[in-house]
């Protein structure tokens, strides 16, 4: 390709040669990467997966826990004592009955208690939820004849941030849900999730810690973190490519990249361009 300008002869064809080329290349692909999309992708499609769950925890009860905690029983005074009701009696000593909401729910303190109606304060950290009930039972059988006793949490709640379609916080309201289960309430991961590199962050026995699975291998089914526990974070980490383009200088390198491709072309060539 020759150019005539003011009578200039200029032959860029040697700009087109096999070093500039390399480079250009090189530039422009370094920051491809080949992704893997697909969740258990070590999983064949014909191949029957057949796993024991052993990995299945209970949640157990925590500083700053927020239980709902009824009782029942065959007297009906004891149930409006242990429920944070009202005995209010008439003139006419007629008694009604009233039964406060138990929306707020019993806190648990920082050291583990809850301050119940009666009994006073009582240590459940630490507990599983059935291992509560029998310990609110068995210290309620003191006051009532065979009382029923409930126990729920109120705060069960995931977060989920980082490369999926609607992160958020989520309440669980069935006190069980496992990590794909939180992906599917935020929407799945967004294209540019690491699928291989997903953060869990779980605070226990006052000892934050963070865990890294990876979810392309089916050996995750398995993990002590596949059921998450209450206020756990899963953070879904951008790839590369992602990282690059959100942020603020992308302008800056490309525009940078271009000119030293420019550049190096130019020493490459200088004696075939100005000649």
């Amino acid at each position: 390709i020759i150019f005539n300008l003011n009578f200039i002869e200029v032959n860029i064809t040697p700009l087109m040669n096999l070093k500039s080329i390399i480079f250009i290349v090189v530039v422009f692909c370094s920051g491809c990467s080949t992704r893997n999309l697909v969740y258990f992708s070590d999983l064949s499609g014909d191949e029957t997966y057949n796993l024991t769950i052993d990995n299945k925890t209970d949640p157990k009860i925590q500083s700053d826990d927020l239980l709902k905690i009824t009782v029942s029983s065959l007297n009906p005074e004891s149930n409006v004592l242990f429920n944070l009701g009202v005995l209010n009696t008439s003139g006419n000593n007629n008694s009604t009955m009233s039964v406060n909401s138990l929306n707020e729910g019993y806190m648990v303190d920082k050291n583990g208690n809850v301050n119940f109606p009666v009994l006073g304060l009582v240590h459940l950290a630490g507990l599983e939820k059935e291992e509560a009930v029998e310990k609110m039972t068995a210290a309620i059988e003191n006051y009532v004849k065979e009382p029923i006793v409930n126990i729920r949490f109120l705060n069960f709640k995931v977060t989920v941030i980082g490369e999926v379609n609607h992160p958020s916080t989520f309440n669980v309201a069935t006190e069980r849900i496992n990590i794909l289960e939180a992906l599917g309430l935020a929407g799945d991961m967004t294209q540019f999730g690491k699928r291989e590199n997903v953060l869990i962050i779980r605070e226990k026995d006052g000892v934050r810690s963070g865990t890294r699975l990876n979810l392309n291998d089916k050996e995750i089914l398995n993990s002590p973190f596949f059921y998450l526990q209450q206020n756990d974070v899963i953070y879904v980490e951008p790839d590369r490519i992602k990282a690059v383009q959100a942020s603020t200088n992308t302008r800056n390198i490309t525009i940078m990249t271009m000119v030293a491709s420019v550049l190096v072309a130019v020493i490459f060539n200088y004696q075939n361009i100005f000649r």
